[in-house]
């Protein structure tokens, strides 16, 4: 099958790591895949050596009537988060369909949530009333982490790959000095509970080995040295995407943030705190709540989650082994069941095959 991805960079790499891992996936199963994007810079070191089967478009109003004559129209047309698409390539899409019959798909890919309306709007039809794409419907596509929605992306062989994975080679080969100390991974925002956080584990009996990903996550961390009482730090360079996973896979605990992290701290297994995005109108709240809730998470993870998001005010619960120990069983137990349901892309190609 041949397919294109619409993508624009809008949320701090979040969307281009979704799409692109998507599009990954797809190459990987022998499809086609054309990734339009207007801003591929992160690509370079998400996926330095790119993929075979994946060809990235330069999504510019100067490009895009060049671009959408270059290749045959595609049988699934993925818009991603709500992007519109260039009209060029609806108009290329839409001739095509209209010649065809209804084999080929637009879809709209959504962002994830565990809130009830997922289920609810999962897979509706959208008609498209006016420009290019008039007359055709798109049909929304719901991921979540039920059966009742669009599922999460996964690599089939994922759940071997963490079982082969060796954390001490892993963190050698990246100049990683670990002493057998607790590793904690932090990609985030600003957390307000920042400070409070570090301050813990600087005084916390046991040693902890703080790595700091690159980019907000780094310049969100206060000025000091890499040793501060039972803390030290590593301020790590930027990851590809399988290397991200590796982290998460190396740490004890994860600090993630957005949307395809908080996925890829689910398929590690380990305790993990996930940091929303803020929205202005407090939307975040409910949709924290909704994914704690599905998560069954304990008191403390749930108290933990709101403060570092920013949600009321109060002590940090304290990260000693028993509070770990319950938000990993939390985690392991939310990951069982999501392995036991199908992957985002099969049913995708379900959907599409049930609506052909």
């Amino acid at each position: 099958m041949r397919w294109e991805i619409f993508c624009k960079v809008i949320d701090n790499h979040g969307d281009v790591g979704v799409c692109w891992r998507l599009a990954a996936a797809l190459a990987g199963q022998g499809d086609t895949v054309r990734l339009w994007i207007d801003d591929p810079a992160a690509l370079a070191w998400m996926a330095p050596g790119g993929c075979e089967g994946v060809t990235l478009v330069p999504w510019t109003p100067a490009h895009a009537a060049q671009a959408a004559a270059a290749a045959p129209a595609p049988d699934v047309l993925v818009e991603a988060f709500g992007c519109d698409p260039a009209p060029e390539a609806i108009a290329r899409f839409a001739e095509q369909r209209r010649k065809d019959g209804a084999s080929r798909r637009w879809i709209n890919l959504e962002y994830l949530s565990a809130e009830p309306y997922v289920e609810r709007l999962h897979g509706l039809p959208s008609p498209v009333f006016r420009d290019p794409g008039a007359g055709l419907t798109k049909h929304f596509y719901y991921p979540g982490f039920t059966g009742r929605t669009g599922g999460l992306l996964r690599e089939p062989d994922l759940p071997a790959q963490r079982e082969r994975f060796d954390r001490a080679a892993w963190l050698q080969r990246h100049g990683i000095a670990w002493q057998g100390e607790r590793l904690v991974s932090l990609f985030c925002y600003e957390p307000p509970a920042l400070d409070a956080l570090l301050a813990q584990f600087e005084n916390a009996a046991e040693p902890t080995h703080l790595l700091v990903t690159a980019g907000r996550a780094s310049a969100a961390l206060p000025p000091g040295p890499a040793r501060r009482g039972a803390l030290s730090i590593t301020w790590l360079p930027t990851l590809s995407q399988p290397d991200f996973d590796r982290l998460l896979w190396a740490c004890d605990l994860n600090f993630v943030r957005g949307e395809d992290s908080l996925v890829r701290a689910l398929w590690a297994g380990a305790p993990f705190v996930w940091q929303i995005y803020p929205q202005d109108d407090d939307a975040h709240h409910s949709k924290l709540d909704a994914f704690l809730d599905w998560l069954q998470a304990p008191p403390s993870l749930r108290r933990f989650h709101h403060l570092w998001s920013g949600i009321g005010h109060g002590e940090l619960p304290v990260l000693e082994p028993a509070t770990l120990e319950s938000w990993a069983s939390a985690t392991l137990e939310a990951r069982a069941s999501l392995l036991g349901q199908d992957d985002l892309l099969t049913r995708l190609r379900r959907f599409i095959a049930q609506k052909s």
